[in-house]
């Protein structure tokens, strides 16, 4: 059997409940994340698999789905070097070379050198990506639309803006960065 905690299925234990038994076992462990990274953790699995769900039926896979969204959203004429592309999907070189190849093997984006005599890669969306991309980011995105929608906008947003202050506070953290910066 293998622990892929905390990705494996979500739990039915409560995070309150979770909290409560590690300050009962363990009384002085810190368990104030507890109520908000376990459901953290929870949704972005259900997210996940739900969109992979998705993206399954449209055919395509999540890296794909990363790689043309990253160029339709750059704007006609929907290329970007591969520097850039690795820049705005956060994975490294390596893996938008494999993420490009696939992609350009299926007919969904050239590769070509720059123009600028540099020793740049530009990848562009070619029609059959740039369908296909429309296609599944209606698709995605009415999804995610539907599983929010049980909050009010206004919980919407006070959510949005308190997720992305923790996002910028643990990145930075993370990255060693202090935090008055």
């Amino acid at each position: 059997m293998t622990d892929n905690y905390p990705l494996d299925a979500p739990s039915p234990y409560p995070a309150a409940e979770i909290a409560r038994a590690w300050e009962r076992e363990r009384p002085g462990t810190p368990t104030d994340s507890i109520e908000i990274v376990t459901p953290i953790w929870r949704l972005a699995k259900l997210f996940a698999d739900d969109r992979r769900r998705v993206l399954a039926d449209l055919g395509i896979d999540p890296a794909t789905l990363d790689l043309l969204s990253v160029l339709r959203r750059a704007g006609a004429p929907y290329e970007l070097t591969t520097r850039e592309l690795a820049r705005r999907t956060l994975v490294t070189a390596g893996a938008i070379s494999q993420r490009v190849t696939r992609a350009e093997d299926t007919g969904l984006v050239t590769r070509s050198p720059a123009s600028d005599g540099t020793r740049a890669v530009v990848v562009t969306l070619t029609p059959a990506g740039h369908a296909l991309i429309e296609r599944s980011v209606d698709q995605v995105l009415t999804r995610e639309a539907e599983l929010v929608a049980s909050l009010a906008p206004t919980a919407r947003t006070q959510l949005a803006t308190a997720l992305q202050q923790l996002l910028d506070e643990v990145t930075a953290q993370t990255r060693g960065v202090p935090k008055d910066c």
